[in-house]
């Protein structure tokens, strides 16, 4: 049986050393786990003949999460909500279900409860979504979109019932910053893109990048230094992922095993 992560580029991930380590740890020995370079034009295609190359499941990262809602035959509420899916599951009667678990495993990562708390989202593609839907379901008082493209921003926050910080605004204070481009990914400046400095990092109480590099990004290392709580790239993959292991093979996934195979 196999499991892959469709991304484009995806070469990056830790997926595959993550979900190797769990399938191992709960003895599904027949099974293994890949990446899936796929480009936007093929997505399609590929996704479609997964199921007959003896695939389970697929994790979906960037730049395919609205595509993986929009090709699957059936989706969970969550997905449908948030209009962008990083978990497809291939049925034995031909169905491509849909999950959204970037959403929860950004909730249960905060260190503190998101009810009543004011958030900073940065970016508006298909991690972006479910950020704010979750933030909004969760109970946040506002959450805020910027986007390098202010209409996305519009877009996005008329649909969830957020705000949108239009290019000229100042970043304001919050007590979540939350950044969802990618940002950093290449391992360079994050700064470089994102409407903030290092040292205005200090103006909120958790800053969380969903971006992960071997070395950590520039956002959480300048969070870090200035004593601000994070929540970096890999602790949500590692919820997230938990979450689709568990849609893929039925069993409770081995938490403390896939972090320590991530982070490894």
């Amino acid at each position: 049986m196999r499991l892959g992560v469709l991304g484009w580029p995806v070469a990056h991930s830790r997926s595959p050393a993550m979900h190797n380590a769990a399938l191992a740890a709960v003895g599904l020995q027949g099974w293994r786990y890949q990446l899936l370079p796929v480009p936007p034009e093929l997505f399609a295609e590929t996704v479609r003949s997964l199921a007959q190359a003896g695939f389970r499941g697929a994790n979906v990262t960037i730049p395919h999460k609205a595509a993986a809602l929009a090709l699957s035959t059936d989706r969970t509420e969550r997905a449908a909500a948030i209009g962008a899916a990083n978990t497809l599951t291939f049925e034995p009667g031909g169905e491509i279900v849909a999950d959204n678990t970037d959403a929860p495993a950004l909730v249960a990562a905060l260190p503190f409860d998101a009810r009543g708390q004011t958030a900073v989202v940065l970016g508006a593609g298909g991690s972006a979504r479910a950020v704010v839907w979750a933030l909004g379901g969760a109970g946040a008082r506002d959450v805020l979109i910027w986007n390098r493209t202010p209409e996305r921003a519009r877009a996005l926050a008329h649909e969830f019932g957020a705000t949108a910080l239009g290019q000229g605004d100042v970043m304001r204070d919050a007590d979540v910053l939350v950044n969802c481009t990618a940002a950093g990914l290449d391992g360079g400046d994050s700064f470089a893109s994102l409407p903030l400095d290092a040292g205005s990092v200090r103006n909120y109480r958790c800053v969380v990048d969903l971006v992960y590099t071997p070395s950590g990004t520039r956002l959480i290392d300048a969070a870090q230094r200035r004593g601000v709580a994070t929540v970096d790239g890999l602790e949500i993959l590692v919820g997230q992922g938990a979450l689709s292991f568990e849609r893929f093979t039925g069993r409770p996934a081995p938490v403390d095993v896939m972090r320590a195979a991530a982070r490894g």
